[in-house]
């Protein structure tokens, strides 16, 4: 059973993690210049970003459910990525609300959306079954389909360097009672209200995890490193309550909400992001 939870663990913690150009409600894939090397060292808003960016201290609360692969499929803004499937027709949505207490970015809030996903044609050698372990080892990437933030800073940032769809929007992120309670606001509609159980005792050790993104129409991968304390794994527990906001009916083609697969509580989270690189083009 240790070990079991150990591997669930890490798996769950691939989920939340993790210039400009605009991308829409549907789409994470950036309108901008044309391509170029990506540097080390950025300028946004006036200040210099370094890489690698580091996460100090944060708390996170996540919620995993098994949804259908082809409804998720239709999320994605490209060919190049797709759902990896941990049973037959079904794949694995996220959402993560985080507090960023102290990062090179900030101190901010915000809500991912994300799926566990693979470069297309990639497929584990046994079926499925292949693509749960992976997600088991921690070794499965994600790809985020939205990515609101409540400062217009760790916005740019996002979208210039990684190429997330961050968008500014209202997010509401209270730890303060037993639960940790959410609710995000996006051009003056509410997108969904969630809220997870709190509380864990338990360590992650660092490990290397990686997200996919588009920039410039391109698609790259960030190589990231995330640990954590008191952590806590429940199975179920959540509470979500979907708004009118387009976003939401995303989320209701997936089936949601309904019961959630697990929960996860990081009391302290630390991190570190490199900068994103170019995929190799298929040949």
């Amino acid at each position: 059973r240790e070990k079991r939870g150990d591997a669930l663990l890490r798996s769950s913690s691939a989920a939340f993690h993790g210039g400009p150009g605009k991308p829409s409600i549907y789409s994470g894939r950036m309108e901008a210049a044309p391509h170029q090397p990506r540097p080390e060292e950025y300028s946004i808003q006036g200040r210099t970003v370094t890489m690698p960016c580091i996460v100090r201290d944060a708390c996170s609360a996540t919620a995993t459910w098994l949804v259908r692969a082809r409804a998720a499929q239709a999320l994605l803004p490209g060919s190049e990525l797709e759902i990896a499937e941990v049973l037959p027709g079904r794949g694995l949505l996220s959402i993560s609300c985080i507090d960023y207490r102290d990062n090179d970015l900030g101190d901010y809030n915000e809500v991912s959306i994300a799926f566990f996903v693979r470069k297309t044609g990639e497929r584990g050698k046994v079926p499925f079954l292949g693509a749960a372990v992976d997600m088991m080892k921690g070794r499965l990437p994600t790809h985020i389909v939205h990515l609101p933030v409540n400062q217009s800073f760790t916005c740019e940032a996002g979208r210039a360097i990684w190429g997330f769809p961050k968008t500014v929007d209202e997010i509401d992120f209270d730890t303060s009672g037993d639960r940790a309670r959410c609710v995000w606001d996006k051009d003056g509609q509410n997108v969904l209200k969630i809220s997870l159980p709190k509380g864990g005792t338990r360590d992650l050790p660092e490990q290397e995890l990686c997200t996919y993104s588009y920039i410039d129409g391109v698609l790259h991968q960030t190589s990231f490193t995330s640990s954590a304390e008191n952590l806590g794994l429940r199975m179920g527990g959540v509470r979500l309550a979907l708004g009118a906001h387009p976003i939401a009916d995303e989320l209701r083609s997936l089936g949601l909400p309904k019961p959630a697969l697990m929960s996860m509580w990081m009391g302290k989270m630390r991190g570190r992001f490199e900068a994103a690189k170019p995929c190799a083009t298929p040949r």
